[in-house]
């Protein structure tokens, strides 16, 4: 993250111990009270204010009634490849319990909450608010998983889902690093063989893949990759059958979609309306993806259940303001991305102030 994101003095706040070993770090740059809450969830790799776009919507939130969380989770920083969504989920009911018994301390009530993902972070959006609650997951190799209870919440922002799976296709089909698509392809069949035989033979027990094989599809050195992690995020039996991390591809069919943005309104988690950004030139996201279908497919799985006679109150999906940022690459962090990051504080801010009408 560039320093010319954020001010050199540092950033005033509020440091939150929400589990014994896990911390939220408020922003709280002015002196307005600021009794609702945007709990930020930051992509693979990200930690405390990692994502740099963040500076931009605290400064834009000063004048507001609105104060910015961001959070570690135990699949912070380098740790993300031994992650997955259900302890995620898990750990991020546990900061939204604490922000509301925090803020109806300190103002009475626990004022509104909304939820805002980039990149995997939307992916644990979309897992929070589909899934059922508690999870009925137990995998073996996570005995330590409470499924926790997830409190509702009043909104839901997602900005640059994207899909792990298309992503290494793309990398697969133009090589990488030196490395051409036939000699990827080998390694990447090379990677599933071995996770899946590891999985297979040691249900209990989530193991490591080699580095240096990992590492050829961009995955940081310093970071080891699962198994499991890497099967969830590479998915080798989709569409038919996606791998819980492969929720936002754009081959997955009609029933996949149903069963992750169909499920929102039956859940009941989202008390209002889900915000979808995607950006417009994310390096991401392959060519052969049409951004605007995708993001009409998502919009029909969220609001399929909404009957002809609800009104648009009843919809789920924001159709006002989900859409493309334009320009916007896939972190909003390059030097050109200036007004790209003031576009999407315009539409969080319009989002929120929405918010606030609303009962």
């Amino acid at each position: 993250m560039g320093s010319k994101f954020w001010p050199k003095r540092g950033s005033p706040g509020i440091l939150h111990h929400f589990t014994e070993a896990l911390v939220a770090f408020e922003f709280t740059p002015g002196t307005k009270p600021q009794p609702h809450s945007i709990l930020f969830l930051g992509g693979l790799g990200d930690g405390l204010a990692t994502t740099s776009y963040v500076a931009d919507v605290v400064a834009g939130l000063e004048p507001t009634q609105w104060s910015l969380f961001s959070l570690n989770l135990t699949s912070s920083y380098q740790s993300w490849g031994f992650g997955h969504l259900d302890r995620d989920t898990d750990e991020i009911a546990q900061c939204v319990r604490h922000i509301q018994e925090y803020k109806a301390a300190k103002y009475g009530a626990p004022g509104k909450l909304v939820l805002m993902g980039h990149s995997t972070g939307s992916q644990c959006v979309l897992h929070y608010l589909s899934r059922p609650n508690p999870h009925t997951s137990t995998p073996a190799f996570d005995r330590g998983l409470e499924h926790a209870e997830r409190p509702r919440v009043d909104g839901a922002v997602m900005q640059a889902p994207v899909s792990d799976r298309e992503a290494i296709h793309l990398i697969m089909r133009d090589g990488f690093l030196g490395r051409t698509p036939a000699e990827l392809r080998e390694t990447y069949d090379r990677l599933v063989a071995m996770a899946r035989d590891a999985v297979a033979r040691d249900p209990g027990c989530d193991s490591m893949l080699p580095i240096p094989l990992t590492s050829q599809f961009g995955y940081p050195r310093n970071t080891p990759v699962s198994c499991r992690r890497f099967l969830s995020l590479v998915s080798p039996d989709s569409p038919a059958s996606p791998a819980e991390d492969d929720t936002f591809s754009s081959d997955l069919g009609d029933d996949q979609l149903a069963a992750t943005f169909g499920m929102i309104r039956k859940r009941g988690l989202l008390k209002h309306k889900l915000m979808v950004l995607m950006s417009g030139a994310d390096q991401a996201v392959p060519d052969w993806v049409d951004k605007e279908a995708l993001l009409e497919r998502w919009r029909q799985a969220t609001d399929r259940s909404c009957s002809k006679g609800d009104g648009a109150d009843a919809q789920i999906w924001d159709r006002e303001r989900s859409g493309l940022i334009p320009g916007a690459s896939h972190a909003l962090s390059n030097d050109d991305q200036a007004e790209p990051r003031a576009f999407l504080v315009r539409r969080v801010l319009s989002y929120l102030e929405d918010l606030e009408k609303r009962d």
